[in-house]
């Protein structure tokens, strides 16, 4: 046995050999070596510099962002996400907790508070110019982060890292900004204060921090490994990056075991709903949709079905049948939405 993994293991490196050896040249940043130090400062200053180019950007991309939010089009926020120019100054205080580097640790940060607070108050002032007072699916899926989204801050910031690390890779930022979404959630707090609503702001509020609190911690672990600074110069930085994880985490962790709770339940009410009811079996069933309120499940549900063929009657035996199954308290909310057909031969 012990002669076949030998033998294995060396079979798969003389197969890695070759692959390396013989790529088309499409890889190659794979071998390319990191940015001197002198280079890495330069880039990174001229991204932590307040420019006149960084607030064009930063406002355009927060204006486009609340309109898609406000229109709830997928595609016009992808478009903000793009030409959003955040993420320099946060790999700017990431590399700078690694390196030490107290100028550029306080001229990313001031740009970054700046740039924070034109983006929020941009969307309070469309939200309020527009009028429309509506959260629609764009907005309110920004308003419960999970530990879900930490975890692709941490990817999205040891991607940008790496990235700002090699000359020839510099287009793949694009992919990471719109990966980890840095201003969207800035402009659903905007929205959120906008419209009164505490909890959209808190909500999206939390998902910034979770980002930018993941891109900076995962950020500096890569420019470590780099050797762009040391271990002990990081040390501080890094104890406040981790204890800022460990805090977000608590909030973070309670939103994804209530997400998992409330998504397995609706599964369960689903198969019951289906499978176990005439009532509903044959029904267009269009959405189904379950929340916690303390101990107590609110059910709601958006059918198509034939005028008059549903009664309150039906309901509310449906939800004394899933009150029998589930055995928690309950709240049925069905909304019909009445169909007619009509047949000529």
């Amino acid at each position: 046995m012990l002669l076949f993994i030998k033998n294995f293991s060396r079979w798969g490196k003389v197969k890695l050999t070759e692959l390396w050896n013989s790529n088309s040249g499409d890889w190659h940043w794979l071998s390319e070596k990191p940015m001197p130090i002198a280079g890495i400062n330069r880039k990174l200053w001229r991204g932590a510099v307040p420019s006149l180019s960084f607030y064009t950007l930063l406002s355009l991309s927060a204006v486009i962002s609340t309109f898609g939010l406000l229109a709830n089009s997928a595609a016009t926020i992808i478009g903000a996400m793009i030409i959003a120019p955040l993420m320099g100054p946060i790999i700017a205080i990431a590399y700078s907790m690694v390196a030490a580097n107290q100028r550029l640790l306080k001229r990313s940060s001031f740009t970054l508070i700046k740039g924070v607070l034109l983006t929020v108050l941009i969307s309070i002032a469309i939200t309020k110019l527009v009028g429309i007072r509506t959260f629609g699916s764009e907005i309110m899926g920004r308003t419960s982060p999970t530990l879900l989204d930490l975890g692709v801050a941490l990817a999205a910031g040891a991607a940008g890292g790496f990235a700002f690390t090699r000359r020839s890779i510099a287009n793949a930022l694009p992919g990471v900004a719109i990966s980890v979404a840095l201003v969207p959630p800035l402009s659903v707090v905007g929205i959120g204060v906008g419209m009164g609503s505490n909890s959209v702001a808190l909500g999206s509020g939390l998902l910034f921090l979770a980002n930018l609190a993941g891109i900076i911690f995962s950020g500096s672990l890569v420019f470590l490994a780099h050797d762009y600074g040391s271990f002990e110069k990081a040390r501080h930085g890094l104890v406040i990056s981790v204890f800022s994880l460990i805090i977000l985490a608590l909030p973070l962790g309670f939103s994804l075991q209530t997400f998992l709770i409330e998504e397995k339940t609706r599964r369960h009410v689903e198969y019951l709903v289906y499978r176990r009811t005439i009532t509903f079996s044959n029904s267009d069933i269009k959405r189904i949709k379950v929340r916690r309120d303390g101990e107590r499940l609110l059910v709601d549900m958006e059918i198509a079905v034939p005028f008059d063929s549903l009664s309150e009657n039906l309901v509310r035996l449906v939800r004394d049948f899933l009150l029998e199954n589930l055995k928690k308290p309950l709240t049925l909310n069905v909304k019909v939405i009445p169909t007619q057909q009509y047949t000529a031969n």
